[in-house]
């Protein structure tokens, strides 16, 4: 024990013997080394430091690590300063190597490698200490939000070091924030983060989302899901007819309403007149029966709640009933025929008129449409048959009117210059004995 205790002695006189002979001025204006290199270190606060002091064609110059107080912590492989946290992890001619474990904001600044040639050469080593913030605090000035307000978001990083970093997210989109930093006594700082911005019905149930960076920590972030209130959506469906109103049949119609919260009330008008005095209104149901001209209109549907109300209109247009059509006839006799077809519309009156207000539903277009083209080809296939009976009538005609004449047999041969028929009929050519011969055909 005594031996050692001489020896640690005689070490430390040493040390202190060669840093009074040092040159005035080494320590304030060292000399860049060619030989000597070490590393910045960057470290959280409460983990460990690797400090390595290297040489690069050492001449069996002796290597020492001082602290920023210029106090020896390793001289070649011996720890004069007794602070246990600091271990040896290596060393030989080319490499001095030391941990620092449990670092603490104290032990942040630069250490020095020296290395004992003429001049000694240093070389410095700056550690950081790196402190994290705190569990992001995200605030919200307005719990719950109406649609087309604006609202503000805070979202705070206490006690950091470096300053924290704040980014913001609405959904999958970034939004600018305005940051504020203030640098407390014990040189931490304190970064708050102002968000400002206008929510639609779109944003409910959308998270914002508070991001924060720093080199000590990562994925630290805070969110708060929006909840958004908005007017109603209004659409009215029609449940009958599907095709064209006409008179003498029903109508019903059904208000689709939803909104948050839930419209309150679902009311039916009739723009610029009296709902028909026998209409059933059942919630959001109409139901008109035995439809005739005088329902003509424009029938809206409306819905409120406590954000605002809005509506949907359909336009109401009531045909004629429909009528059989007689089957045309033709006669053999008429020389000419003339078919005359007439589509005839419907005149639209100013009352019917569409609505300027958000685009309504139309009774007189859309699913009736094809049952008066289907006949209109009925029609047509009607006037194709006809005019071809027609025209085969008149080729038969005229073909007849060529053939028609008189015919005379040979048995009438010689009857001019007989003077009876008995004589004719001996003055015929062949007489009887050829009769065979004499046959004719008629078709």
């Amino acid at each position: 024990m005594a031996n050692a205790r001489s020896g640690s002695l005689a070490t430390v006189l040493f040390l202190f013997m060669f840093q009074a002979a040092l040159p005035k001025g080494a320590a304030q204006n060292p000399v860049v080394s060619q030989n000597l290199v070490t590393d910045n270190v960057s470290v959280v606060e409460g983990e460990m430091a690797i400090i390595s002091c290297r040489v690069k064609n050492n001449d069996d110059s002796v290597i020492q690590l001082l602290n920023p107080n210029r106090q020896t912590i390793y001289f070649r492989d011996m720890r004069p300063l007794k602070d246990s946290r600091f271990q040896l992890v290596n060393f030989s001619d080319n490499e001095l190597r030391v941990s620092l474990s449990n670092v603490s904001l104290s032990d942040e600044g630069r250490y020095v490698c020296q290395l004992y040639t003429d001049p000694p050469q240093e070389a410095y080593a700056d550690i950081t200490v790196l402190i994290p913030p705190g569990n992001p605090i995200i605030e919200a000035r307005d719990e719950i939000l109406s649609e087309g307000n604006e609202t503000e978001m805070t979202c705070t990083a206490m006690s950091s070091k470096p300053a924290a970093t704040i980014r913001w997210m609405k959904g999958d989109k970034e939004l600018p924030g305005k940051p504020k930093v203030e640098l407390s006594y014990d040189k931490m700082y304190t970064v708050t983060s102002r968000l400002t911005f206008t929510v639609s019905k779109e944003d409910d149930g959308v998270p914002v989302v508070c991001i924060v960076d720093h080199p000590a920590v990562k994925d630290f972030q805070a969110q708060k899901y929006l909840e958004v209130q908005y007017k109603p959506e209004v659409k009215i469906v029609v449940e009958f007819p599907q095709g064209l109103t006409r008179e003498g049949e029903n109508l019903e119609l059904t208000c689709q309403a939803k909104g948050k919260p839930q419209p309150q009330r679902v009311n039916w008008v009739k723009v610029d007149d009296d709902v028909p005095s026998h209409a059933v209104i059942t919630g959001g149901d109409l139901y008109i029966e035995n439809l005739n001209k005088s329902y003509n209109g424009t029938y809206r549907c409306v819905a409120s709640n406590s954000v605002g109300e809005s509506f949907d209109d359909y336009i109401l247009y009531v045909y004629d009933a429909p009528t059989t059509t007689p089957i045309p006839t033709t006669a053999t006799t008429t020389t000419t025929t003339t078919i005359t077809t007439t589509i005839s519309y419907p005149e639209v009156s100013q009352d019917t008129a569409p609505s300027t207000e958000p685009a309504a539903h139309d009774s007189r277009a859309g699913e009736g449409a094809p049952r008066t083209v289907d006949h209109a080809v009925i029609g047509g296939v009607v006037a194709v048959v006809v005019f071809a009976m027609l025209c085969l009538l008149i080729v038969l005609g005229r073909y007849f009117a060529r053939h028609k004449g008189t015919y005379f047999t040979h048995e009438a041969k010689g009857a001019d210059d007989a003077a009876d028929a008995d004589t004719a009929i001996i003055n015929a050519e062949g007489g009887h004995t050829n009769s065979d011969e004499k046959k004719e055909y008629y078709i």
